[in-house]
């Protein structure tokens, strides 16, 4: 990338005029092997110039804008937009994707937390005459409430990629699909079947709920400044018809499943933390005071009075033994006990939620506010 000194005379001109040059043919940045001003890490001052004055791009916050016209062009095109559609659009930046959007769609609604960002997005869609069909929302994509929308087409910023797909798929929103460019490790995990290496919790967890379609690689030159990995494109549809589950038990269900998940099922559901976090959520034997819940939710390792009370307590003793007992049974019956989540279908694991359900042991506390399941804290 051309260098121009801070203070040249007619520098943002001439930057203006580089980068409408850079936009139009699909400007790249090349890694030589050397440090630049542009790859020299993640440090909160290492940046790119998108030149348009003075904006930094913080990889540390994952700002890496997509500057590749052909790239843009079949995003839209692939996400199959409608002139009467509303397409929410996360983290815009400097709108490169928004202008294209504002092309095909009634209407967009983007939602950046950097006002600096707003600022050029503004200026470059007032410019196009667009500004009555952008809405931009300042606030933070995980913790405000989408308005309505039909569809979401987005360069997500890698770090909260997670928490942002699962409050996609498991939102209240009805949307008909999400184009959505990614890290390409973490599309893969997306992507992934059992059997695979990167089949893990995120990914039963969406194929519940959406089926996802793999669109294409994109190189990490492809970006201002350049990422360290390449990215991919994937489309997520909401499923007409998902299997009745309750979802809040579901979640937690996987959680516990995944919390190793090459480990067999018979050995995760041995260890003696988990026996007595599902006695005190299944509460087979109706021990369930307030005093007795309190002492098995720390860890009976440590000393406290009420803790080792609850080490030695024959109720909870007869309780544990109990639990062991149905747990072994439902695992035995379902042919599960030697089996890896790693390895479990779809249906498996719904299945298995349903006998341990029927056989009263359950993983989602209902009664306990502080347990219910969130977009941000609960990632896939």
């Amino acid at each position: 990338m051309l260098w121009i000194p801070r203070y040249f005379p007619g520098r943002n001109l001439r930057l203006r005029l580089l980068w409408q040059l850079y936009t139009m043919h699909g400007h790249r940045c090349y890694s030589n092997g050397k440090k630049g001003r542009d790859d020299e890490g993640d440090g909160e001052r290492k940046h790119g110039r998108d030149g348009k004055g003075d904006i930094f791009f913080y990889k540390s916050r994952g700002q890496h804008i997509l500057t590749n016209p052909r790239i843009l062009d079949t995003i839209v095109r692939k996400s199959a937009i409608k002139p009467t559609d509303t397409v929410l659009e996360i983290g815009p930046g400097t709108g490169n994707l928004t202008l294209k959007l504002l092309e095909s769609a009634q209407k967009v609604v983007a939602i950046e937390i950097d006002e600096r960002m707003v600022e050029v997005l503004d200026q470059r869609v007032a410019e196009r005459g667009f500004s009555d069909r952008l809405l931009v929302i300042r606030k933070d994509a995980l913790r405000t409430e989408f308005p309505q929308f039909d569809l979401v087409v987005a360069n997500i910023p890698y770090g909260i990629s997670s928490p942002l797909v699962i409050k996609l798929v498991y939102g209240t929103s009805h949307f008909r699909s999400a184009t959505l460019l990614l890290q390409k490790e973490f599309a893969r995990r997306l992507l992934a079947n059992p059997g695979d290496s990167e089949f893990n919790r995120l990914a039963v967890n969406v194929k519940l709920v959406a089926d996802v379609e793999f669109i294409m690689d994109v190189s990490k030159r492809d970006f201002l400044p350049c990422p360290k990995v390449d990215s991919s494109v994937v489309i997520i549809r909401p499923k007409a018809e998902v299997l009745n589950v309750n979802i809040s038990e579901w979640r937690a269900f996987t959680r516990t499943c995944f919390s190793k998940k090459n480990r067999t099922l018979g050995a995760t559901f041995k260890q003696k933390r988990k026996i007595l976090e599902l006695l005190r959520l299944s509460n087979i034997t109706g021990l369930c005071n307030e005093r007795f819940v309190h002492s098995i939710e720390g860890d009976c390792g440590s000393e406290t009075e009420d803790e080792a009370e609850c080490q030695y307590s024959p109720s909870l003793e007869e309780g544990t033994s109990l639990l062991k007992e149905r747990i072994a049974g439902v695992l035995k019956a379902g042919g599960f006990e030697d089996k890896r989540p790693s390895k479990l279908s779809l249906e498996d694991f719904v299945h298995l939620l349903s006998l341990f359900n029927q056989a009263g042991i359950f993983f989602h506390d209902h009664q306990n506010l502080r347990n219910v399941d969130s977009f941000v804290d609960d990632v896939a």
